[in-house]
């Protein structure tokens, strides 16, 4: 199966440009052509309308395009299923969310293999738009994410919300917070958006991060004040390593499970779903 005339066809179809595809996949434009021709004569059909202002699905493509999805996604799960490690009888590819995985990943992990003790897995925290483009390619089988980015393919299950909590090095109040000693922290385009709005004065701050451990990695070296994730932040409290801002906002974060629209209601996926949710229902019980 020539499934780059697949994967050339579906760039194709979202950057309207030969020369932005060929650049995204490495390759000459006349590869590009090449590989459409191919896959032109092979469905009789013309997939593309090309013109001055760029690239177009014809009527054809736009059939198409949902076939050619669910093929790229078949065939990257043919190609996992049959490559399963020696003594296992599944194999489930997890993927989490950065700021996740440090404090989640271990209960999640456990909890599963005790479910399913012949499962093997393989786990990539990443961020969340890219757990998008591996669950609709096939490459994951399930994600837990911040952003859910809205796809026909794909299905996205709230979980619940995750708090953060400003320390610091330096003050316990929130109107001796120094813009110019504050780390802002872009978590996910939602969260940066809410700290904007909540905390507008803060924006100049001159370092900004994604990932509330490399805020816990600048406060401590460096000193200052920022938003870290709430076990975290109780955490080093309590040690007296960092100060609670006290009457500084909580900013809570949404938290997803995120799979291919196939999977929704299989057992497997919605057992992952039950046992990623437990964590923030616990919190949110607090």
């Amino acid at each position: 199966m020539q499934i780059d005339l697949i994967d050339t066809f579906l760039d194709l179809a979202e950057s309207r440009s030969f020369h932005r595809t060929a650049e995204r996949m490495r390759v000459t434009q006349s590869t590009i052509s090449a590989r459409l021709q191919a896959l032109e004569t092979a469905l009789g059909a013309r997939l593309f309308d090309r013109s001055r202002s760029g690239t177009a699905l014809t009527t054809e493509g736009k059939r198409f395009e949902p076939h050619a999805r669910m093929l790229r996604h078949e065939w990257n799960e043919a190609r996992r299923r049959i490559t399963i490690p020696s003594g296992a009888g599944h194999l489930v590819r997890l993927g989490i969310q950065n700021d996740l995985s440090a404090i989640f990943l271990g209960d999640l992990v456990a909890e599963f293999r005790r479910l399913y003790p012949e499962t093997a897995l393989y786990i990539e925290p990443d961020y969340s738009n890219q757990m998008c483009a591996d669950l609709l390619s096939g490459i994951l089988d399930f994600a837990v994410m911040f952003s859910p980015k809205p796809h026909p393919d794909l299905h996205f299950e709230s979980l619940g919300d995750l708090a953060y909590h400003m320390v610091s090095t330096e003050t316990d109040r929130l109107e001796n917070v120094r813009p110019e000693r504050f780390i802002f922290s872009h978590f996910s385009t939602a969260f940066e958006e809410m700290h904007r709005q909540i905390t507008p004065w803060l924006t100049a701050s001159p370092i900004s991060v994604g990932q509330s451990g490399s805020v816990v990695s600048l406060l401590l070296g460096m000193g200052g004040t920022g938003y870290v994730i709430e076990p975290t932040a109780k955490e080093l409290t309590t040690a007296g390593r960092l100060r609670p801002v006290a009457d500084a906002p909580v900013l809570r974060q949404p938290v997803y499970a995120a799979m291919h629209i196939r999977h929704r209601i299989t057992p497997l996926h919605r057992k992952l779903s039950r046992i990623a949710g437990r964590p923030f229902a616990a919190r949110a019980g607090d």
